[in-house]
């Protein structure tokens, strides 16, 4: 054998033997709050040095979940916070030892029982200024006060202000609704109603059942204390519950500061509009919103609606917090994605032949994840010069499956659902049709013109006679001029809700013009069974 055959076996042996040497530590960082509930320390950082040290400490940071996992060589090391996590008026910081074995998995977790606990006011003489704004502590003690809220048209951030069931959110996100879904966990949604939505504040007030609340921690408004000062240029940070995003923090400075709102350079992330915004010390300062951008300005701009503009509209709702609160029941949620999609998605690749029927008023489209993923690869690989040409029908089927207006983002995450998309017709009026037929008398040949028959207002779905509840009743806005708005229905169903099992899957629509009216529509048993087929992956997910 070949020195140098040998040589590599050799190093491939080392290489294998060193990593096997190597043992993994996992670490968990919790802290407590006055009632003794565990909260986990996200983003925290934390140095890792070997004993002696013979290399520079390494930095790792914990996840939301406040734990990390570090492969280590086996040795004696030293595990300390990079710098203090201020929690609950008190600063944490720990220092550990612990021994790693080749092989083996070591343990450590850190709490506020083993931790160095100094006042935070006090901190600043031993630390470097640890601050209550800090994101990753308000994270670690203000996410289980977070809610997403879902309305037909915008998916925002709110939080619980009161164990009775009042959560506070940004009024642009709620409109004008009445009622909407409001998610307290990855598994746990129920209905919200709305009880105050004032456009001139800036805020909405929603109540939810307050056995629901009580999965959720309450963060107080603090009315009565004196209004936080605050100036130009001061540090504030801001939780949020974006779309398709976990429980996320950021860190920003005021602009302005004026008697209601205060601009900010902090923008929140598409979606996640009307959580909680915090003062250096902690103190909670108002909700975030945006301000649209106006002609001649390129960016959006962040905006806090101030805590006393909440305290004015919660005053006002007194009476409506003494009658019967929503129901608590559960709303479906999406189901996680599968760990294979061995079936369904390989079978569309690149086939954009779309599952579509039609109803007195609406075209109807189902659309699956595997339609989704073949429309995205072909829009990818396609560039095209129509030079004015009609778009053909396979542009049709890429703009249907990749333009969905206000909800894009939602479904450019690939959302576990089916999707199904009603659009108003294009139809000829009886009156232009009578005109045409005159013109055509006199050698004038024109064609067809055709309007938008009324927008959707709602649909319902029965799998036989029962009906089923969607995921999310949504509604596509897409402008068509200053003063005209077309709405397109898109509803997402949990994959398992149209089945072959069916005795039949019936539709009933209904338009902006005559709600009460219902346009009916029964879909054929063999598209069932294609839709079926293409939600396969997703059928054993619970």
């Amino acid at each position: 054998m070949s020195r140098l055959v040998l040589a590599l076996l050799f190093l491939f042996h080392a290489g294998t033997d060193a990593e096997q040497a190597l043992g993994v530590l996992h670490i968990k960082v919790v802290v407590s709050d006055s009632s003794g509930t565990a909260m986990p320390v996200p983003r925290h950082a934390l140095l890792i040095s070997d004993n002696p040290a013979s290399a520079p400490p390494r930095r790792v940071l914990t996840t939301l979940d406040g734990t990390v996992d570090v492969r280590l060589a086996p040795g004696n090391y030293t595990v300390e916070s990079d710098r203090p996590v201020a929690f609950d008026g008190k600063a944490y910081q720990w220092t550990q030892l612990v021994d790693v074995v080749a092989g083996r998995d070591a343990v450590i977790e850190l709490t506020s029982g083993n931790a160095e606990v100094v006042a935070v006011t006090d901190a600043a003489a031993s630390v470097t200024s640890p601050s209550e704004t800090d994101p990753s502590s308000l994270l670690a003690r203000w996410q289980g006060s977070l809610v997403q809220i879902w309305t037909a048209t915008q998916h925002g951030s709110g939080f619980l202000i009161d164990p009775a069931g009042l959560v506070a959110a940004d009024q642009q996100v709620i409109g004008g609704a009445t009622v909407v879904e409001v998610q307290v966990s990855a598994q746990v949604k129920v209905a919200g109603a709305v009880i105050a939505s004032d456009p001139m504040r800036g805020v909405a007030l929603i109540r939810i059942d307050p056995e629901i609340a009580a999965l959720l921690k309450p963060l107080p408004l603090e009315c009565e204390r004196p209004v936080e000062p605050l100036t130009v240029g001061q540090e504030i940070a801001a939780l949020e519950l974006g779309l398709g995003r976990p429980p996320g923090s950021s860190a920003g400075s005021i602009d302005s500061v004026l008697a209601n709102v205060l601009d900010t350079d902090l923008l929140p992330t598409p979606g996640g509009t009307g959580g909680p915004a915090f003062a250096p010390n902690g103190r909670l300062i108002g909700l975030t919103t945006i301000v649209t951008a106006r002609s001649g300005q390129r960016d959006l701009r962040g905006r806090i609606v101030r805590a006393g503009r909440i305290c004015e509209l919660v005053s006002t709702v007194a009476a409506k917090m003494n009658q019967a609160p929503p129901s608590a029941a559960h709303l479906p949620v999406e189901l996680a994605q599968p760990q294979t999609t061995s079936t369904g998605e390989p079978a569309r690749a690149g086939n954009l032949s779309l599952y579509r029927m039609s109803s007195s008023d609406f075209d109807i489209t189902f659309i699956t994840p595997a339609l989704l993923k073949a429309a995205a690869g072909a829009q990818e690989g396609r560039t095209r010069d129509r030079g004015g040409r009609a778009p053909g029908a396979d542009e049709i089927a890429e703009r249907l499956l990749t333009d969905f207006a206000n909800w894009s983002d939602y479904v450019a995450g690939s959302p576990p659902v089916l999707l199904v998309r009603v659009t108003p017709k294009l139809v000829e009026g009886f009156w232009t049709k009578v005109a045409r037929g005159a013109a055509m008398t006199q050698g004038m040949a024109i064609g067809p013109i055709k309007r938008l028959k009324p927008d959707f207002a709602s649909m319902r779905v029965f799998c036989g006679d029962a009906a089923v509840v969607p995921v999310h009743p949504f509604k596509l806005e897409h402008r068509v001029s200053d003063d005209d708005t077309l709405v397109e229905g898109l509803y997402a169903f949990d994959p398992g809700a149209i089945a072959p099992s069916c005795a039949s899957v019936t539709l009933r629509l209904s338009s902006e013009k005559d709600p009460a009216k219902s346009d009916t529509a029964i879909v054929d048993a063999k598209v069932v069974e294609r839709i079926w087929q293409d939600l396969a992956p997703w059928h054993l997910v619970k």
